[in-house]
């Protein structure tokens, strides 16, 4: 599988139109079972709204949207051009509308719901999906803080840290840069600190 680009945390934003709320929600998301789930539990926060606009993309090229009761084009479509528009997949955007009142007409309602799912996909952290090497190292607590540095600054993931008589730590790095790091690392300790892969699988880096 090719590397993707995702998001791992939910994220909101709101943009105001004419008195109408704009609600934008970002998650992620695995299935299409997954998304609706999610976008079940959207309309049950959002109960009282007057329209929650969907739109999703899957890594296997799966899209789907819905302008839930907007004029045809208005919402779910403008909704799933910024998502595709943003590079990521494996996500999901609602936006939640509360009528204030006045019409925004077609071009109104296209740029309000275009404009809060941009808002919400701009301020969310963004991870890369790629091929990568899980690793373990058990090291002494006098090591623990530089090996930590040098992970970090090689390009590697700590995904857990376990203190007992030693400091056991699992992280990933990209395939590509492995080798780097374990010749960073002989260099560092001298050989006195040995890594050890794992396995391989795929594994999420912050952008």
């Amino acid at each position: 599988m090719q590397s993707y680009i995702t998001v791992n945390t939910e994220n909101t934003a709101e943009l105001v139109e004419k008195k109408s709320r704009f609600i934008a929600t970002l998650f992620h998301v695995e299935t299409e079972e997954q998304a609706a789930e999610i976008l079940g539990a959207t309309k049950t926060k959002y109960w009282d709204a007057r329209h929650n606009v969907y739109a999703y993309i899957l890594k296997d090229g799966t899209a789907r949207f819905s302008d839930d009761g907007e004029p045809h084009g208005t919402a779910g479509k403008p909704v799933l051009d910024v998502l595709q528009g943003s590079g990521i997949t494996d996500a999901l955007v609602v936006v939640t509308r509360y009528f204030g009142g006045i019409l925004l007409g077609t071009g109104g309602l296209c740029r309000a719901y275009s404009g809060a799912a941009r808002l919400a996909i701009e301020n969310a952290q963004r991870v890369l999906m790629c091929p990568s090497v899980v690793c373990e190292i058990i090291c002494p607590y006098p090591d623990h803080q530089k090996l930590t540095a040098l992970i970090k600054d090689c390009g590697g993931s700590i995904s857990s840290e376990e203190f007992t008589d030693s400091v056991k730590l699992v992280f990933s790095f990209k395939s590509e840069d492995i080798d780097g790091f374990e010749a960073a690392l002989t260099e560092t300790f001298s050989a006195r600190i040995v890594n050890k892969r794992k396995s391989e699988e795929f594994s999420a880096f912050l952008l």
